[in-house]
Parts: structure tokens; C-alpha cells; sequence
């Protein structure tokens, strides 16, 4: 299981470092799914911001905060449990035939207008 950001599939201002990085992550996910198979499975996360000490800095100000949650259709920033919940689905048998995928966990941000 790996960590990707959903930084990666938009253009978002001052992440070039982190875009590139997650981008070399969802490479070697699909790598990884392809040597490793069938025995095991290889899968990424890719959240949106979510509440955490390192987002604290812009979800700490209420103005950026707000306008963070109004940029992702579901209207709110993310939290721990939502990219736990799909890791842990996809750790588990229920998710047997998932392997080489990035799978976003962002309110819908990359892929809803």
C-alpha cells in the first residue's frame, strides 16, 4: 500500500516538488503491481488535504480553510479515517482482484467540476 496525493492529476500552485514525487509513487505503483503479481497486490491512495499537523499551517486559518473545502464538490477537507477507511479496504480480502491502481480519496476534487 502506498501513498500517492491527488496533487498529481491537478496543477496546483507551489506543489512541483510534491506533484513529482507522488507522481514517481503512482510509476512505481503500476510496477509494482505488474512484478509482484499474482502473489501480492499493489495499490495507492491518493488523498486530498485532510486535517492533520502538517495542513494545520493553512486549515488553521478559517478564511483558507473555507475556501479549501468549497474548492472539492463534497464541500469540506478530508480527515484521517477517510483515506484509513479505503486503505484498509484495500489491505483486506474484500479488495482481492484491485491491484495497480490509484484510487483518490479527495471529495471528488480531481475528477468533478
Amino acid at each position: 500500500m502506498l501513498f500517492s496525493s491527488v496533487a498529481v492529476q491537478q496543477g496546483f500552485s507551489n506543489h512541483a516538488i510534491i506533484s513529482s514525487a507522488k507522481g514517481a509513487v503512482e510509476g512505481l505503483t503500476r510496477a509494482l503491481a505488474a512484478e509482484m503479481a499474482p502473489k501480492v497486490r499493489v495499490n495507492a491512495v491518493a488523498p486530498s488535504i485532510s486535517h492533520s499537523a502538517m495542513a494545520m499551517p493553512m486549515l488553521g486559518k478559517e478564511a483558507m480553510a473555507q475556501a479549501l473545502a468549497k474548492s472539492h464538490p463534497l464541500g469540506r477537507v478530508g480527515n484521517a479515517d477517510d483515506s484509513a477507511a479505503l486503505a484498509s479496504f484495500l489491505l483486506s480480502d474484500d479488495a482481492s482482484w484491485i491491484t495497480g491502481q490509484i484510487i483518490g480519496v479527495d471529495g471528488g476534487r480531481h475528477a468533478v467540476a
